[in-house]
């Protein structure tokens, strides 16, 4: 067993722990069922005894007839607890499932910015739809397959040892050489398993590129390359998932030849018994029974233990992501992050995506209470990261971020990023009404709030131009919007979320210039009594700030007011001021 497999069975553990009660029913309810299933055939083989003379009684009969009426209570006591077990394990595995999905979820959101860059979006959806369906697979082959085989082998086992030693121990023997077999055969198989099942995870991850980036094949006319890559994982998964299947059709194959030698073994030697006066007509019937009912158990088993094997590949991959530490993690007993003035300071602070570039050099930075703060610069030069490390989507490499003298590092992230409301370039909505993404701002706000934050920011306008107004959903991502459409949604989001530090990223970029006059007082009104950082490649957006920052290669080069660096002939901004009114985006 490996360490990743132990990790599973670990995790299901700890979820089955909270259902104990549940699994103890279950457990002894199929104990109870199965040897009900054991105790018919004792009968049968009475009832055939007595038929046959082997059994000499007063009346054949009322002896006969009486054997039906207890193998009647057998069976309906049988079917009691098998319901009994089943309905149980209704309640069980779905408690747990759910319980498992969760845990996945919320696990997987506490990951940082880098893991999903990392990750295609579909390939994460199926791991954790399949860690909770392994457990379902895993648990069903433990409780209805493996358990009832274990119990039904003992049994049949005793029982034969009980009527001759000999038929005793030809089943424990042939049933120890099967079962080792199977074992071992899983195992083998287990690797071509857990290949296939990360194939099936490049194979989902390629379609769902390839849907989510639909247009962009469209447009680049890329549907013929798409289809030769997607063929070609798909074909590779064809392969494996063949020589999968072979494998196992070749061992059932092999399975159904040691099925036949043991039933004419067994009978050539109860045979043998018989001539001998060691064995009844009726030891032949419950010989045929027990054989059929192993047959039964044990054909499934080989199925069900490589199946079983199948289940925990599935697992693992899930496993993975739950055993990988969080990138971005609290520290133990951070506290809240508490806003009285909203200063934020860049102390010697140093910071890279990856270790042979530096995006942040030395960035000694203070932005003061209720400051507007713009920051400018050409692609590449750190304004995003900036955002990125205040909001520590990233942590630093090393230096100091502070708000209000806290350290953001020493707060809980769920507290850093409640204080600061962003608007972004590209604003990603959910897939469900406007009124709900408009109110994420803000979950506990009225539908006066929500209305009066969506007329602020222009929103009513064109959501009153929908049949279903507020409530109208707006697709996945917010494509049923138009770009400018989802920025206005976002910026009402930011009003009414009313965060004493706001972050404004390209937040009128996707605007027409009458819709951007528009937002521009509701910006103002909304920038009121906070700080308030601003990142613009249009320049005209951020003449009125209070301060720009112009960066370059993760420094500051320049910094003052518009009117203040726009004197500067030979300076930065000049240069990119220069080139806007001449009509040249920056």
């Amino acid at each position: 067993m490996n360490n990743n497999t132990k990790k599973t069975f670990n995790t299901y553990w700890q979820h089955i722990k909270k259902y104990k009660l549940s699994g103890f029913v279950i457990f002894i309810s199929i104990i109870i069922g199965v040897i009900t299933n054991i105790w018919a055939p004792l009968l049968y083989k009475k009832f055939f005894d007595i038929l046959t003379g082997s059994i000499t009684v007063v009346s054949q009969t009322d002896a006969l007839i009486e054997i039906l009426y207890n193998i009647l209570f057998i069976y309906l006591l049988g079917w009691v607890f098998w319901r009994l077990a089943t309905f149980t394990n209704s309640y069980f595995q779905t408690k747990i499932m759910a319980d498992l999905t969760n845990t996945c979820f919320s696990y997987i959101h506490k990951h940082s910015i880098t893991f999903f860059n990392n990750n295609f979006v579909g390939s994460l959806v199926k791991r954790v739809n399949r860690f909770s369906r392994a457990f379902e697979g895993i648990a069903d082959a433990l409780t209805w397959e493996l358990l009832p085989a274990l119990i039904n082998i003992i049994a049949v086992t005793l029982v034969l040892f009980s009527r001759n030693s000999i038929l005793g121990l030809a089943i424990l023997i042939w049933v120890t050489i099967y079962i080792t077999i199977n074992y071992f055969f899983s195992r083998f198989k287990l690797k071509y398993d857990i290949a296939r099942s990360k194939m099936d995870s490049v194979v989902t991850g390629v379609l769902a590129d390839s849907i989510t980036n639909q247009l962009n094949i469209k447009i680049f006319t890329g549907y013929e390359r798409e289809k030769k890559r997607y063929n070609k994982v798909i074909t590779k998964l064809q392969k494996m998932r063949r020589f999968s299947w072979d494998l196992g059709n070749a061992f059932e194959a092999f399975q159904v030849l040691l099925m036949i030698f043991l039933e004419l073994a067994m009978f050539y030697f109860a045979i043998k018994l018989w001539q001998k006066d060691l064995v009844t007509v009726g030891d032949f019937v419950l010989i045929q029974a027990y054989l059929m009912t192993i047959f039964k158990q044990l054909w499934s088993f080989g199925r069900v233990i490589r199946h079983f094997y199948e289940h925990l590949a599935d697992a693992e991959e899930m496993t993975e992501i739950l055993e990988t530490p969080h990138e971005i993690q609290d520290i133990a007993r951070a506290t809240n992050l508490e806003i009285k003035k909203g200063m934020i300071e860049f102390d010697n602070v140093d910071f890279s995506y990856h270790k042979t570039r530096k995006v942040i050099k030395k960035l000694n930075l203070i932005i003061k209470p209720q400051e507007r703060l713009a920051l400018v610069g050409e692609s590449g030069s750190g304004k995003s990261t900036i955002i990125n490390i205040l909001l520590r989507n990233y942590d630093i490499n090393s230096g100091d971020i502070k708000i209000d003298d806290q350290t953001i590092v020493k707060v809980t992230q769920e507290s850093l990023r409640k204080n600061i409301s962003i608007v972004s370039q590209e604003p990603i909505l959910f897939h469900r009404t406007l009124k709900e993404n408009i109110r994420y701002g803000k979950p506990n706000a009225t539908n006066a709030e929500v209305f009066k934050a969506a007329k602020l920011a222009h929103c009513n306008r064109f959501i009153s131009e929908f049949p279903e107004g507020y409530d109208t959903f707006v697709g996945e991502r917010g494509v049923k919007l138009s770009g400018g459409e989802r920025q206005r949604v976002a910026i009402a989001r930011a009003i009414l979320k009313n965060a004493p530090i706001l972050i404004l990223d390209e937040a009128t970029s996707s605007l027409d210039s009458e819709s951007e006059e528009l937002i521009q007082d509701a910006l103002n009104s909304l920038m009121k009594d906070k700080t308030v950082i601003v990142i613009a490649h249009r320049l005209s957006t951020i003449m009125r700030m209070d301060r720009i920052i112009v960066l370059k290669k993760g420094k500051v080069i320049e910094q003052g007011s518009h009117s203040e660096l726009i004197k500067k002939r030979e300076g930065v901004y000049n240069r990119l001021w220069t080139k806007q009114i001449g009509g040249f985006i920056a």
